[in-house]
């Protein structure tokens, strides 16, 4: 069996494992949770330059590292739809309206990056700080590939760059860092126990 196939425990899976038929309440609670920390993560804006950072991308990304791919899919899609039926889990707006617009790309990237950081973390990525870098690096690309191809149906190439990219590149090196050093230190921490 080579790495792609080999599946590792998530964290979520090693704090609250599931036995019988406890994993269906423990994906519920686990889910409602990440929506719940996703829409925290949206409203709360940390003053940064050259624009204000919340701290979405790095709840995604931790959701996606600590569920798995199908959590945290499933996680991220109950978010998107808790949006999508108008409840303010976004940092500002709500609704299908909201979603067609600028961040659109954005919000679906979320999904596709914590699915992909989650299967990523399922191979053990999540647990050194080298494999972690790379892990985060491939989930916000992810998120930026897709929120850059649908804000440039919208505004253009150029002006989605300098609009959607630059001004946050800043606020995600730190993101990234911050996560890097979350998940091999939650596994050294749960390794201890």
């Amino acid at each position: 069996m080579n790495a792609i196939e080999s599946r590792m425990p998530t964290l979520a899976g090693t704090l609250w494992p599931a036995r019988g038929g406890s994993e269906i309440v423990r994906n519920v609670v686990l889910a409602l949770i990440g929506t719940v920390l996703l829409t925290i993560s949206a409203k709360i804006m940390v003053p940064f330059w050259p624009v204000q950072m919340s701290m979405q991308t790095f709840a995604v990304m931790v959701i996606g590292a600590a569920y798995g791919p199908r959590l945290a899919g499933a996680t991220v899609a109950l978010y998107l739809l808790e949006g999508a039926l108008g409840l303010p889990v976004f940092g500002r707006g709500a609704g299908l309206a909201y979603m067609a617009g600028p961040t659109g790309g954005y919000l679906i990237g979320f999904l596709a990056a914590a699915i992909v950081v989650g299967f990523l973390a399922e191979r053990g990525f999540d647990r050194r700080w080298p494999t972690a870098l790379a892990m985060f690096l491939i989930g916000d690309v992810i998120i930026f590939v897709f929120g850059l191809a649908w804000l440039t149906s919208l505004i253009g190439f150029e002006k989605a760059i300098a609009g959607g990219l630059m001004p946050f590149l800043p606020a995600e090196a730190l993101k990234i860092a911050l996560a890097m050093a979350v998940m091999p230190i939650a596994w050294k921490l749960v390794g201890r126990q």
